[in-house]
């Protein structure tokens, strides 16, 4: 997949089948509405195109927002690759970009920059300046304009009808609903990062854990609490389970995230560690004594190992 960031006056050669949005997680309805995109352009015989931002609109306009994502700018564009995409084209967000009305983004970019021949629109989505305007008026510029304009299907959780959307696997991460939330992102959500020195209280008791620093401090933290998880360090994809939380019986304030790697001894300090989630355990609490705390934590251990063994079949 090739990737272009879009620079006032470039244009790109030829026609193509397109579709726009942030696509924050890339997940089900996003999946789905790029499969529409793939397949237009094979019927077509053009290249596919996807077109997102450089960063959420809101940051533009206020400048204490911090965006709670569900996918960092790098994965983001592994995510659309191994969908097969032609072409990712990333868009400057600016307030030049804002104050265009749908018609003349349009035209102007999308049509004369970027030859969109056919545009396949998400279900709900609204682009152009206030987001005023709606499918039906989409359609109309594009008619003028000689494009094409498609909407493309509603992606729902499976066996229900509940739409899928990044604001909803967000919601189900804040609650700690991992296993609800993998039904709608396709895939364990993930969090990368430096492991970094603790407190070692984890040596202590047994159960010695790698702290995660977070590489994006954007990224959306699970509910608190006891999670099945995969730690992937380099080629090495390891069982493990991992805390987020302040460590109440240990009269913590500050919220950590630490995995315990099963079965594996050894120093991974300052080395990339990727967690996979893959099923949330229990909440965390505060225990009368170490004791209770190790006993549980070895309840912990037993059933983190059935589930990830289970969550492979």
């Amino acid at each position: 997949m090739k990737t272009t960031n879009l620079r006032e006056g470039m244009r790109l050669e030829g026609c193509c089948v397109a579709t726009l949005g942030c696509f924050d997680g890339v997940h089900r309805g996003h999946q789905l509405l790029i499969s529409t995109v793939l397949r237009k352009a094979k019927e077509k015989g053009l290249p596919s195109v996807v077109v997102t931002f450089d960063r959420q609109p809101r940051e533009l306009f206020d400048s204490e927002y911090r965006p709670q994502l569900l996918s960092t700018p790098e994965e983001k564009v592994r995510l659309i690759a191994a969908l097969g995409v032609n072409h990712l084209v990333i868009l400057p967000f600016t307030r030049e970009l804002a104050n265009l009305t749908a018609q003349a983004f349009m035209q102007h970019v999308l049509q004369e920059q970027l030859g969109v021949e056919v545009l396949v629109t998400g279900y709900d989505n609204r682009f152009g300046r206030n987001r005023a305007e709606g499918f039906d008026d989409y359609v109309r510029y594009g008619k003028a304009l000689g494009m094409e304009v498609l909407r493309g299907d509603e992606a729902t959780f499976p066996g229900t009808d509940e739409a899928v959307s990044s604001s909803a696997i967000r919601q189900l991460l804040l609650e700690g609903k991992v296993e609800r939330m993998q039904e709608g992102l396709t895939r364990p959500y993930i969090l990368t990062g430096k492991v970094v020195a603790g407190e070692h209280i984890g040596h202590e008791i047994g159960f010695p854990t790698a702290n995660l620093a977070v590489e994006n401090p954007n990224k959306v933290i699970p509910a608190s609490g006891v999670y099945a998880v995969w730690a992937i360090l380099g080629t090495e994809r390891m069982p493990a389970m991992m805390n987020i939380g302040t460590r109440p019986t240990f009269d913590g304030t500050t919220q950590t995230l630490e995995v315990h790697i099963l079965d594996r001894v050894g120093d991974v300090y300052g080395q990339d560690l990727t967690v996979e989630f893959v099923s949330r355990l229990r909440s965390e609490r505060r225990f009368d004594s170490r004791e209770a705390l190790v006993e549980q934590l070895k309840a912990d251990r037993a059933e983190a190992m059935e589930k990830l063994v289970r969550s492979e079949k």
